[in-house]
Parts: structure tokens; C-alpha cells; sequence
């Protein structure tokens, strides 16, 4: 897979522009830095430096140490392109949809005031973009209202750096009944992926770093003990433990190889295509983690290992016969 390389290559008074915008981010920065950041060579840097003071930006350069601005200064609101404008509005839509109430309201209070200092040339050319780009708001797609509700606790917890206790609720192994638990954890940060709101929390039951989803939390008290997060502990750094030691191998029929495929199942590795039927490979942390996704595909699909996955398949189509 190629991934694509947005270049920062702009011309010399755009370059300037985001010179100041990026000084004004950041505090202190070296010319080396800009020159990475902006894909150009250092002496490039320091002409547009030279140029930026002749044109009264206040910038101080300390050697050694970097440029920055003077105290006090504070560039003016910029304009938008109307591409710009889109990509904020529409990313207020994903907040709203995604984040609890509170920010949600939040991100309304800030389209309104974004289509409000817009000119009307790039506010008509703005809606006109929007016109044709629609998220929705569905399913699994969505964050629902009891887990915004989660969500919102859970963050004021964070920020607050309070402990929290609930109930968590997990599938047994062997049975379709769920297995509940009493957590209390200190949390350090909210993940989105693949569709889910994940808690990433210190859990005193299990004495470790765990993950929790949203979902299947319930019952949640934010207490009053405060906590301290580990110091060695970063979330943009954080990966968890990859515990899918279970490999799964199901053939499928020809007809539906495309839908399989479009469908990006979050366990699958890899899939073989072939003119009696393709083979997907999955890894997961319990063969019965894709036992109600092979159901769903009826005869389309058939599990070629582990043996156990096929038992349960087995006694599962048992079962729905005898409700026939």
C-alpha cells in the first residue's frame, strides 16, 4: 500500500504566513526545524526571517536557541480557503456525532461563528462543497446516547485526574451469557477506533494498563480520589499488547469474495482469492470472536479451522432449527 505525502512546498509569502502561524504554535523554533517543516534549505529560512522583520513582524532569534515571536504579539484571525472552511465544518459534524453533548455544542457554537466570518464568495463556494460530502450518522457508525453520556463522565474524570469506578461487562468464553466485573481504574485517555470509544485506564483489579469500551461499561461513579498517571505513560505513544494469538481460516464462496472484502472485518490478515473461493485469515484472541460474523454470511462462508469454531457453529444452526 502506497501512502500518499502531503508536501509542505508553498510559495514564499504563503511560506512566510505559516511561518508565523507555526512560531505562534510552537513558541520557539530553529531554522533547521523550519527548513524540515517547509521542505526548504536553512538560508531559505533565514531570508524569510530578514523579510519577516523588515515587514514589522516582531521576531526575535536567540543563537543556538531558535526564533520566536515577541511577548505580546498575536497574528491577526487569517482567512479561510473555502477547501479549509470544509474541512473545519464538516469536522464539527464528525464531533458532534462522535463526542458527548458539551462538545457537541461546542462544535455548532463553532461552525456558526467559522460561516460567519466567511466572505460570502467563499461561504457560497463552501456550501456548494458541502453539498456533496454527508456523514452518517448510524449504527455502529455513530456514538449513541447512553455512551455519550459515558463518554462525557469519563472525560471530566481525566481532566480532572479523578478515579472511576463501574461495572464492565465481557462475553464468557464457553456461554452467551456476558461475564460482569467491578472495576475501579484512574483513566488516562479516550481511543477512537474502528468505530468504538475505548478507555485506556490503570485497573487496580488486574494491576496493569487495560482497555475498556465504552459500551460495555455501566454504572459509572466518578469518585472522589484523586490519581497520578504513570510518568513513563504518553498516550500518543501508547500501543497496546497484541493478545490475538488465534488463527482462523474460512472459505468463501466466490459470490459474495467482493462484499467480504468491502465489509474490512477488524480481525482479518490477509485473504487468498481463487476461482473455487477465496480463504480469509483472521487473528483473534478467541476463535468465538467471529463466530456470530461467520453466521451472518450463512452457507457464503465455511470455517476451515479451528475445529472448535466449527463445533460452535454447528451447535448454533442446531439450535436455530429447533426454534424453526
Amino acid at each position: 500500500m502506497f501512502r500518499i505525502r502531503e508536501t509542505m512546498r508553498l510559495n514564499k509569502t504563503d511560506r512566510m504566513l505559516a511561518i508565523v502561524v507555526e512560531l505562534q504554535r510552537k513558541g520557539v523554533l530553529r531554522a533547521e526545524d523550519l527548513a524540515a517543516k517547509f521542505e526548504t534549505s536553512i538560508r531559505t529560512i533565514y531570508r524569510d526571517m530578514q523579510a519577516l522583520s523588515e515587514a514589522g513582524i516582531p521576531i526575535a532569534g536567540a543563537p543556538g536557541a531558535g526564533y520566536s515571536l515577541m511577548e505580546g504579539y498575536f497574528l491577526p484571525p487569517v482567512s479561510f480557503t473555502a477547501e479549509e472552511a470544509v474541512a473545519l465544518l464538516i469536522g464539527a459534524d464528525f464531533v458532534g456525532m462522535r463526542l458527548d453533548a458539551e462538545y457537541g455544542a461546542k462544535a455548532r457554537s463553532s461552525q456558526e461563528k467559522i460561516e460567519a466570518i466567511l466572505p460570502e464568495s467563499v461561504r457560497e463556494e463552501t456550501e456548494r462543497i458541502r453539498s456533496v460530502i454527508k456523514l452518517l450518522n448510524v449504527g455502529e457508525a455513530g456514538t449513541r446516547g447512553k455512551e455519550k453520556e459515558t463518554l462525557e463522565q469519563l472525560r471530566r474524570a481525566i481532566l480532572q485526574k479523578r478515579k472511576v469506578h463501574f461495572r464492565y461487562s465481557k462475553p464468557a468464553p464457553d456461554a452467551d451469557e456476558s461475564r460482569q466485573s467491578e472495576r475501579t481504574v484512574d483513566p488516562y485517555g479516550l481511543v477512537y477506533t474502528q468505530g468504538v470509544w475505548m478507555l485506556v485506564a490503570f485497573c487496580w483489579l488486574r494491576q496493569d494498563i487495560r482497555h475498556f469500551r465504552l459500551s460495555r461499561i455501566s454504572g459509572l461513579v466518578v469518585l472522589d480520589e484523586p490519581f497520578r498517571i504513570d510518568s513513563n505513560f504518553r498516550l500518543p505513544d501508547h500501543r497496546p499488547a497484541n493478545d490475538r494469538n488465534v488463527t482462523v481460516r474460512i472459505w468463501v464462496d466466490p459470490a459474495v469474495m467482493d462484499r467480504v472484502l468491502e465489509a474490512d472485518n477488524f480481525y482479518m490478515e490477509s485473504f487468498e482469492p481463487g476461482e473455487e473461493g477465496g480463504v480469509a485469515t483472521f487473528r483473534v484472541r478467541r476463535a468465538e470472536d467471529l463466530l456470530q460474523w461467520t453466521l451472518g454470511w450463512g452457507a457464503a462462508v465455511r470455517v476451515l479451522e479451528p475445529e472448535s469454531l466449527r463445533e460452535r457453529v454447528r451447535a448454533e444452526i442446531r439450535k436455530m432449527l429447533e426454534l424453526c
